[in-house]
């Protein structure tokens, strides 16, 4: 499965709605079916059942986040949940490093790339709607959604 592949099992419910048009929504939606697949594999594995749930919790938090984000009125309501979104990605990027050591190293790779993408695009949304810069230290990120979205590596059983 890839992103386009995926983008055709979404039901008209959620791609109707006008959320669907944010690009990070969408990718961010993607990246926890995908986690999805990868806790699976990971909870096979005694040493990272723990780290499956927190895994999974961050990874459907992003999207969720961003939902209710989106749905806020003010763009400082709005940017608090994107924050939180922003944490919740990070912490989904975390967890995969962590998990090196169960998934495949391509699996991996594309998954520290697919959240690092999700990143880029909260630290970009989320100073617009907060009407000031982050604080953070400008950051180029080498994340290219074309490659990411097109052959979706899957962790081996």
């Amino acid at each position: 499965m890839n992103y386009r592949e995926w983008l055709l099992e979404v039901p008209s419910e959620i791609t109707g709605d006008p959320l669907w048009k944010m690009e990070v929504y969408r990718l961010a939606l993607f990246a926890a079916d995908v986690a999805w697949i990868d806790v699976t594999r990971l909870v096979r594995d005694r040493r990272t059942i723990s780290l499956s749930d927190q895994l999974y919790r961050s990874a459907g938090a992003v999207s969720a986040d961003i939902s209710e984000g989106y749905s806020r009125q003010s763009g400082k309501d709005q940017a608090r949940f994107y924050e939180y979104a922003l944490g919740s990605a990070r912490e989904a990027r975390n967890w995969y490093f962590v998990a090196r050591h169960v998934l495949a190293e391509a699996v991996n790779q594309h998954r520290l790339c697919l959240w690092t993408q999700i990143i880029r695009h909260l630290l970009r949304i989320i100073p617009s709607e907060r009407g000031y810069h982050m604080k953070e230290d400008a950051t180029h990120y080498s994340a290219f959604p074309r490659d990411l979205l097109e052959s979706i590596p899957l962790p081996a059983d």
